[in-house]
């Protein structure tokens, strides 16, 4: 995140805007619907500005060149003029000063920038693109006029009016935000909507009287959050990451779909990598358990899907057994969403007629896996956690009797924009990760579909090595 987001109160407070011309009088505007004292300096000012000065007692003008005295009691600058060497000095002096300044289409000048701006007041959406592409901002804030109404401002209004009566009828907090966001999504918001106030406030205060402060109940959310590309997510999956008041997570979860989840919500990473677990299996079984008996709504975020080597059905084996309340919702796995960023299809009528998953973990510096079940013709086998095992895995599925020519190919951080492929054959795949190294995670597949990925290969990766 380069610029943090804040919301910044100017009612009755004095912000300076340096420029006379039509900038000027865009920010100007700007300002006042938020309620600020305009102090604006400039040897002269256009008509629009003029307009404005002659409207609202709220605005002097200054018929002087900037100086930095002209800084005093300000709370916020914004330099609008066409001369660079006057929004630098503006700048320079704003930021000794320690004053926030805004230098209009000059980012590398600024200690904010101005963001597009969707007020539905008072639910204000800020959109900003760092300052990189205003027009980018403003299409994205074109787009959330339509899927955000100008009724969600009465809506807001209705939540505020009735804020301290649901702070009393409920002690436990958790209960105050399940009532708000079952309120919020049901027919009270459909009847605001509609104009119907009498009506939603009817609504309101019924359900209001009606509910009960008892202590929450807990439940676990297991959610796969797919192979590492945010948009592989389900809705259901997104529904849930913002209702979670905790998440645990695993190392496979990349840190994009980690932002996606609720801003307020606890944090428990749960990672493990070999030889080397954050916590041990049954101590996350024991924390979601205790959590949820606590009365959270805990998301378990497992990267690619919860019941293909994720251990889920361990975790909610435990959770069942304590009677815990609970939901699955799959995730992509990384054999499917990986393989297809790669180009690779796990089966096809002309080169496979099956697929199969196994971990490659090393044990005892051998992978112990099904050799003759693996090493059958017209089949497409996918390794998970191979990395560091794969000369092993090749050195057996050659032995067990897959020719050495048999095409294999390597993918790290697949679905990503790190996406890196590898290709070569079992005999010379071992060769080509030691030549340029890898890192988890990585996902293997062998088998003559590995072919077909010069031909289909569409997901820009960096450059793959082919032998």
């Amino acid at each position: 995140m380069d610029y943090l987001p804040i919301f910044l109160d100017i009612k009755r407070r004095n912000c300076l805007i340096v420029g006379g011309g039509g900038v000027a009088a865009r920010k100007a505007r700007l300002l006042l619907r938020a309620g600020a004292c305009i102090h604006i300096v400039s040897p002269v000012i256009d008509e629009e500005l003029n307009r404005l000065l002659l409207q609202y007692s709220s605005i002097i003008h200054d018929a002087e060149i900037f100086r930095a005295d002209h800084l005093q009691d300000m709370v916020l600058v914004i330099a609008a003029t066409n001369d660079r060497k006057v929004n630098q000095a503006v700048s320079a002096a704003a930021m000794q000063a320690g004053i926030p300044v805004n230098v209009v289409d000059n980012p590398d000048l600024c200690t904010f920038i101005m963001p597009s701006i969707l007020d539905r007041s008072p639910v204000i959406v800020a959109v900003s693109s760092g300052g990189s592409s205003p027009i980018l901002a403003r299409l994205l804030r074109a787009r959330l006029e339509a899927l955000i109404p100008a009724a969600y401002g009465r809506l807001a209004r209705y939540a505020a009016r009735f804020r301290e009566q649901v702070r009393q009828r409920f002690t436990h907090p958790e209960n105050r935000r399940f009532f708000w966001e079952k309120i919020l999504q049901g027919p009270f918001a459909e009847m605001v909507f509609a104009g119907r106030d009498q009506a939603a406030q009817d609504y309101l205060s019924e359900a209001l009287k009606n509910s009960t402060d008892q202590p929450p109940t807990g439940e676990v959310y297991l959610v796969g959050a797919g192979p590492g590309d945010p948009d592989l997510l389900t809705f259901r999956a997104m529904r849930l990451m913002q209702q979670a008041d905790v998440v645990v997570y695993d190392r496979l979860v990349s840190p994009a779909i980690l932002d996606m989840v609720r801003q307020d919500a606890t944090r428990i990473y749960a990672g493990k990598a070999r030889n080397q677990h954050t916590l041990p299996q049954t101590s996350i079984n024991e924390l979601l358990t205790k959590l949820a008996q606590e009365g959270k709504r805990v998301l378990r975020l497992k990267g690619g899907d919860p019941f293909i080597f994720g251990r889920g059905g361990e975790e909610i084996e435990t959770l069942s057994q304590h009677r815990i309340p609970f939901q699955v919702v799959p995730g992509i796995t990384a054999a499917s969403g990986v393989a297809s960023y790669a180009g690779i299809p796990l089966t096809h009528r002309d080169y496979a007629h099956s697929c199969i998953f196994v971990t490659g973990h090393l044990k005892d510096n051998t992978v112990q896996l099904d050799w003759p079940a693996l090493a059958r013709p017209n089949q497409t086998i996918v390794v998970y956690m191979g990395l560091l095992g794969i000369s092993e895995l090749c050195r057996q599925l050659i032995a067990h009797g897959l020719h050495a020519a048999t095409p294999a190919a390597i993918i790290q951080q697949g679905t990503t924009p790190n996406q890196s492929v590898l290709t070569g054959t079992l005999e010379t795949l071992p060769a080509i990760v030691q030549r340029n190294p890898l890192k988890p995670p990585t996902l293997i597949i062998v088998g003559e579909v590995v072919k077909l990925r010069q031909k289909l290969a569409w997901f820009n990766s960096f450059p793959e090595n082919l032998e």
